[in-house]
This record gives C-alpha cells, sequence and structure tokens, in this order.
C-alpha cells in the first residue's frame, strides 16, 4: 500500500470519527435541551387558597407553654383566616416533602372563626390529644399542610434555630415569616 493511500485511508477514518462525534454531541445537547425543557415545565406543587395557615412553629420549646401532660414539646399552630368555625379532621401534618400526609389530624378537630389551634410536634403520636408523629427540627426544615385528599394547602420553610424564637406570620395568617418572641395560641401581630 502507498504512503498517499494510507494518509486517505487515515484521513477518511478520521473524517469518519469526527462526524460521529459531531453527531453524537449533538445528540447529546439535544437530550440535554430537551431534559432542560421538560424539567423547566413541571411545576412544583403549589399551594391552594385556604382559609386554615400554618401561623407559627416553635422548634425549640425550653419554657414558653408545657402540653398537658408537663411537657416543654414543640408546636405548631395552625390559623383559621376565615370567620366561621372549620371542622380540620382528617387534614394532615408533615416534615416530609415526599409524604403530605405523614400524621391525620383527629376526627372532632376544629378551628373556630378567626382562631388559633395548637399541634405538638413531639413525636409522641401515643399521647392524648394532638400529638404528632414528627418532631421539628431545630436544624430546620419543611412543615406541610394537607387537605383530607392529600393537596397541598400551606408550607412553610424555616431555618436553623438556637434559641427559643417562633417561626411566625406577621400579620396573622398573610403575613411574612419571621423569628419573634413565641404567642403561644394568641395573635402574632407585633402591633397587638
Amino acid at each position: 500500500m502507498r504512503h498517499s493511500q494510507t494518509t486517505e485511508i487515515f484521513f477518511e477514518l478520521l473524517s469518519n470519527l469526527i462526524v460521529g462525534a459531531m453527531i453524537n454531541k449533538t445528540l447529546f445537547l439535544l437530550f440535554v435541551s430537551i431534559m432542560a425543557i421538560s424539567y423547566s415545565c413541571v411545576k412544583p406543587p403549589e399551594t391552594i387558597q385556604s382559609d386554615v395557615v400554618i401561623n407559627e412553629l416553635l422548634p425549640i420549646n425550653r419554657s414558653t407553654a408545657p402540653d398537658q401532660y408537663g411537657e416543654y414539646d414543640d408546636w405548631i399552630e395552625l390559623y383559621n383566616l376565615s370567620g366561621s368555625a372549620i371542622d380540620i379532621s382528617g387534614y394532615f401534618l408533615s416534615d416530609d416533602n415526599d409524604q403530605y400526609t405523614k400524621w391525620e389530624i383527629p376526627s372532632g378537630t376544629t378551628i373556630q372563626g378567626n382562631g388559633f389551634l395548637i399541634i405538638w410536634a413531639d413525636g409522641d403520636s401515643t399521647q392524648v390529644g394532638l400529638h404528632t408523629n414528627f418532631k421539628l427540627s431545630s436544624l430546620g426544615e419543611d412543615v406541610l399542610l394537607s387537605s383530607p385528599d392529600g393537596t397541598l394547602l400551606d408550607e412553610i420553610t424555616y431555618p436553623a434555630q438556637t434559641i427559643e424564637l417562633s417561626y411566625s406570620r406577621n400579620p396573622d395568617g398573610t403575613g411574612k415569616l419571621l423569628w419573634q418572641t413565641p404567642t403561644y395560641n394568641r395573635s402574632n401581630n407585633l402591633s397587638k
């Protein structure tokens, strides 16, 4: 085989490799583009308008308020934005974005109009009353409220905390979340 034929074959093979690599690169870029577009079209779960919201939570409770057993446990406060009582039997609370239905609010649980309801996040659902099967983390996490059909109604993501402050909506039910002195079972509004 002559040198020119060898060179010609070499360049033909090189050309085929380059074309193949370009096709593979093009296919790869096309795949990445399609994935990026499809991912951007998938919306995260959105909350729907609800009269019941998470109003306040206390991930470190050393002295604010004890439960009916005298234990200073973490707590979550729900608030009813409407003027009428709402039965929240069968609603759910969770600290897990993959499991909205982690703890079910017991039958017969009602929140009065413009009222508050404390639920103990102590991980001891064997106790009588409103005691979840999870605790709040002082390192920060999500707290989710869902309807009986599992629809997300409210979600709060709170950051790490080391002192006894509550993460609260101010004004109640609709306001910006901020760390403040706990207002156990009463209004968070600093102006009140």
